[in-house]
């Protein structure tokens, strides 16, 4: 009798492990897609590329009424693309070049359903193996949530609460297109070179949250399986 509640005591300690080292697999992934996410998440310098902004939450719990895009240096121009359930309004600067876009929902987006928002973004060529930051407020019936934060050197984005949108800009595509044309083979350094610029900005963007999900999915099955395994062996002991 007393071995046999020793090894339920056992089985239970280990099934209530299991499930709080899944809860952990699982919440982490669910923590990441809270986030106001922008895609794409590269673009090249010297050309215009639509960023289009999506979020499906609230404000815990509460309904979004507005997101508030801050453009970055290094953009030389953002137009907002015009759809339906929003009214758009810009701030400029001093250049004519839009330093915030508010994009207002006519009817409030509730906790839990998709919405997003785009514009059209010019980089400059200056912005070339950099990462822009794009900090978004989003605002709510009740209360809101600055997703302004940036990593710093050595700092995981991930770790982040609140963290802004980021786009990696990769070299120029007219870089690109001469390195090919050069006849002293120099357009392969050339591609080697707008590669390595793309990657080293494109490292301090934020992961995509679908591979989060699926690492996420296997480590949960491979815990589910090892589940059935303690328990079917404890049983049979």
């Amino acid at each position: 009798m007393t071995d046999s509640i020793s090894r339920s005591s056992r089985t239970r300690r280990v099934v209530i492990g299991v499930t709080a080292g899944l809860a952990l697999a699982i919440g982490a992934p669910l923590a990441a897609s809270a986030h106001v996410h922008v895609t794409p998440e590269t673009a090249a310098a010297g050309g215009t590329e639509t960023l289009t902004f999506s979020f499906s939450h609230g404000c815990d719990g509460s309904p979004t009424t507005a997101l508030a895009v801050d453009i970055p240096a290094g953009v030389g121009n953002a137009t907002p693309v015009v759809q339906g359930g929003w009214t758009i309004t810009r701030e400029l600067g001093t250049d004519g070049v839009p330093t915030r876009v508010v994009y207002t929902a006519d009817t409030p987006v509730e906790d839990g359903f998709a919405a997003a928002v785009s514009m059209d973004v010019l980089f400059t060529e200056g912005t070339a193996g950099t990462a822009l930051a794009f900090p978004v407020t989003q605002t709510c019936a009740a209360g809101e949530t600055a997703w302004t934060q940036i990593a710093e050197d050595g700092e995981d984005p991930h770790d982040l609460d609140a963290p802004a949108p980021l786009v990696a800009v990769g070299a120029a595509a007219d870089d690109a297109d001469a390195g090919h044309a050069d006849a002293d083979g120099s357009g392969h350094a050339s591609d080697d070179a707008a590669a390595a610029d793309a990657e080293a900005a494109a490292s301090v963007a934020s992961a995509d949250p679908v591979a989060r999900w699926l690492a996420a999915g296997g480590l949960a099955a491979g815990i589910a399986a090892l589940v059935v395994v303690l328990v079917r062996g404890r049983r049979r002991a």
